[in-house]
């Protein structure tokens, strides 16, 4: 897996081991029921070998599940293979923890398996920051891609499932955090990110903080904040948080994040200092509403001290806003 790939890039993964000379086969979990410890649309990306990325339950069952591939690979065939705690051999190839799950195997480029063309159109899509959604049929085995125009409600919740004989899989843009300043929080909050599968995009003028020995996996990017953002577009599947406490790197930051779509826009700073930060983005013209958009002081409550507890909170606090939309200060 490269630098910039994360672990909920499976498409990516599958088509890199490709470029390598593997075969692949990509196992899905297509339904759940009861405690199943992973959400439909989890992915596994299978090689011939048996090596493999993702997962589709904690741990259950992906040994079992890779030796379905692995026979896919020789034959050609998909399958949809069922696990739950009803099977004979719970512990070894049950879900031990509870609940049950079906999962798609399909082997790519062999016999019922998608083409590797629509792995790379997949990825292509992807790379474009385009919603798609893979839709295939678990009787015939064909296949179609879907587009928000089609299915908007599915793309909206970010909602993969079964209707009937098909099975939609939603591929919304991957995840992307920017975060505007290189300072201790950072050091910590760009390797949650990544655990989180968020791409991270990490903004700082000053040479001092930006530095490799500092960041030694990061590419950092050292133009002004707002005229780098203005480059890297933030859309709806974008986290933005500042972290440098400097108002001439932070304000114009903000006001290109406020007039986005981030679904996440969050500022390190004291009660007082972001009082100070309003009246600086009221002056420049923004609404109330608009500014309410900004989760200051950043981060959950959870009492953090340390910067990587500042950074957990940070994490946390974003990930609510992603998965309870609703949720407002």
């Amino acid at each position: 897996m490269t630098e910039k790939m994360t672990v909920d890039m499976i498409p990516e993964i599958a088509l890199q081991y490709i470029s390598e000379g593997h075969k692949v086969a990509l196992a899905t979990v297509i339904e759940t029921w009861g405690s199943s410890p992973r959400p439909v649309g989890a992915q596994l990306a299978i090689c011939e070998d048996g090596s493999f990325m993702g997962s589709v339950s904690g741990g259950c069952v992906e040994g079992a599940v890779v030796a379905e591939a692995q026979e896919a690979l020789q034959n050609g065939t998909c399958r949809v293979l069922e696990y739950g705690v009803s099977d004979e051999e719970v512990f070894a190839v049950g879900l031990a923890c509870g609940g049950n799950i079906r999962v798609l195997v399909e082997p790519i480029g062999v016999g019922q398996g998608p083409s590797v063309q629509v792995l790379e159109y997949l990825v292509a899509k992807r790379a474009a920051r385009c919603a798609i959604g893979y839709k295939v049929n678990l009787e015939n085995w064909e296949r179609a891609f879907v587009t928000p125009r089609d299915v908007p409600e599915h793309f909206a919740k970010d909602r993969s499932g079964i209707e009937g004989a098909e099975f939609t899989l939603i591929y919304n843009p991957p995840l992307r955090m920017v975060i505007i300043g290189a300072v201790h929080i950072a050091q910590s909050l760009v390797q949650l990110a990544r655990i989180a599968g968020y791409s991270v995009s990490l903004l700082d003028p000053r040479e001092s903080f930006a530095s490799a020995t500092r960041f030694p996996d990061v590419t950092v990017i050292s133009e002004w904040p707002d005229e780098a953002m203005r480059s890297i577009s933030p859309d709806a599947r974008t986290a933005i948080v500042t972290l440098s406490h400097d108002p001439k790197i932070d304000t114009p930051a903000l006001e290109i994040a406020l007039k986005s779509d981030a679904f996440y826009i969050g500022s390190l700073g004291s009660k007082r200092t972001h009082g100070k930060r309003i009246s600086a983005l009221e002056a420049a013209g923004f609404t109330a509403a608009q500014i309410a958009r900004i989760h200051g002081p950043v981060g959950a409550n959870i009492g953090a001290a340390t910067p990587a507890e500042i950074a957990l909170s940070i994490m946390a606090e974003i990930t609510e806003r992603l998965r309870k939309p609703e949720t407002r200060r």
